[in-house]
């Protein structure tokens, strides 16, 4: 609860710091209602739309309203798909201004000592720090591996933790070892005749959790004529600073970032990951106020490119033939691949390019699955609704293997197929690892 000082303090912050043409922009056309998911959940309350949050920072703003406990609600439980930004005939850049507003409530409130310790721990002892990533996520590959997983889940201590956890720690993927983890490569030559040099942004939790997917991503872009460079000097994208009011430090880290890529020579920046891609094409936004790194920022931006958009670019899915067993296959989007990305139709193409399956689309796959980055720990009830309505929508495909672009989704699919009670007809699996798949038939 923040006390009136606090409240005053945030309200100074929002008259300073608040794009007010930004804010002005909105027209309350209702265009976004449709498409924002919580405003669907909530029964329809404006106060959980796009529309009605811009209305309320405003009066924050002009100071009609307290940015009180009801108002930080409203802004906590929207999930940053920004499936608005798309429809909205005026262009309002949704995203900036959500993680504008968190940024200020977040550094002008106090956390209770917990919350302060565990928020220190993650956005500044954890995420910035390779090393420590790979010893974190170590140690959930030692307690897999050792047998504490199977005593865990014998003895029934799982059933202490909330049933969305327990059931995620099902559908976790296998950790790598610390070896593989450490053994990672800088540059990689193309197969074939080279096409493009790339470089490869390989992420925290995609080059420790998901590292095979990594290597899927890198085999792809040398089986598609790319010379590989992957610079060890970069750091975790900086996202899940961005969405919760971290800005200073999701800077620091965007800085680092753009000076391990800048000098490389390279064509594309390539990403694999809906979320990081999406936070890393907004770099020039996120440090539009630093002249020292804005032009720096821009040229940055102007090279990052999902995976799946350069492998349709370059024509690898008529170039190498793509075969599966026969299975039907369902294509979920990572939201910010589609909605800051604007790239929709490039997985879509790949998928379809496979000898050997059939793929039905899945109603609404634009929509939402309740992930959003640790949405579905912070904010479990209202994300197990979404991903409730996901999954019907999966199954009415008929689908044998749900397709995702994004760690976090992918997780959210695994989870709903396992809450479904279908991980035997079933399966969630990211779209490099399915292409890998393809090329190995």
């Amino acid at each position: 609860m923040t006390t009136v000082k606090e409240r005053e303090l945030i309200q100074q912050q929002f008259k300073e710091r608040m794009d007010m043409d930004e804010l002005l922009n909105c027209m309350r056309c209702g265009f976004c209602l449709p498409t924002c998911p919580t405003y669907i959940e909530s029964g329809y309350k404006e106060s959980h739309s796009p529309r009605g949050r811009i209305a309320m920072m405003k009066a924050v703003v002009d100071g009609i309203i307290e940015p009180d406990e009801d108002f930080e609600r409203s802004l906590d439980l929207c999930l940053g798909c920004r499936a608005c930004e798309p429809v909205c005939p005026s262009g309002v850049k949704y995203g900036h201004l959500l993680e504008e507003a968190r940024d200020i409530i977040n550094q002008n409130k106090k956390f209770s000592a917990p919350a302060k310790a565990i928020r220190g721990s993650v956005f500044q002892g954890l995420f910035p720090h390779p090393e420590r990533m790979r010893r974190t996520v170590g140690l959930l590959g030692f307690y897999q591996r050792s047998g504490l997983q199977s005593v865990a889940r014998k003895v029934g201590f799982l059933g202490l933790l909330p049933e969305s956890l327990t059931t995620m720690e099902k559908v976790l993927p296998q950790v790598p070892t610390m070896k593989e983890m450490k053994n990672r490569p800088n540059h990689l030559p193309a197969i074939g005749p080279k096409v493009h040099k790339v470089a490869f942004f390989s992420g925290c939790l995609m080059d420790t959790m998901f590292l095979k997917t990594n290597d899927a991503t890198m085999k792809l872009l040398q089986l598609a004529g790319c010379e590989v460079v992957i610079p060890p000097e970069q750091v975790c994208c900086g996202a899940l600073h961005g969405h919760a009011g971290e800005k200073a430090a999701a800077q620091d880290l965007a800085k680092k970032n753009i000076q391990a890529f800048e000098d490389l020579g390279v064509d594309f920046i390539i990403t694999n990951a809906g979320g990081c891609g999406a936070f890393l094409i907004d770099y020039d936004h996120l440090l539009k106020d630093d002249p020292n790194w804005h032009e720096r920022a821009k040229n940055f931006v102007a090279k990052i490119k999902d995976i799946s958009e350069v492998l349709v670019a370059v024509d690898f899915h008529k170039k190498v033939k793509l075969t599966l067993p026969p299975q039907v296959i369902t294509y979920q989007d990572s939201c910010h691949l589609r909605n800051v990305m604007k790239t929709a139709s490039a997985p879509r193409v790949l998928l379809q390019a496979i000898s050997g399956i059939q793929y039905h689309e899945m109603k609404d796959a634009d929509r939402c699955c309740g992930s959003a980055g640790i949405y579905n720990i912070v904010e479990s009830e209202s994300s197990m609704i979404m991903l409730d309505y996901k999954m019907t929508q999966a199954k009415a495909t008929h689908a044998t293997t749900i397709v995702t672009a994004n760690p976090g989704c992918l997780l959210q699919m695994k989870l709903g197929i396992e809450r479904e009670g279908l991980s035997e007809v079933m399966r969630g699996v990211h779209i490099v690892d399915l292409l890998m798949e393809a090329v190995q038939e």
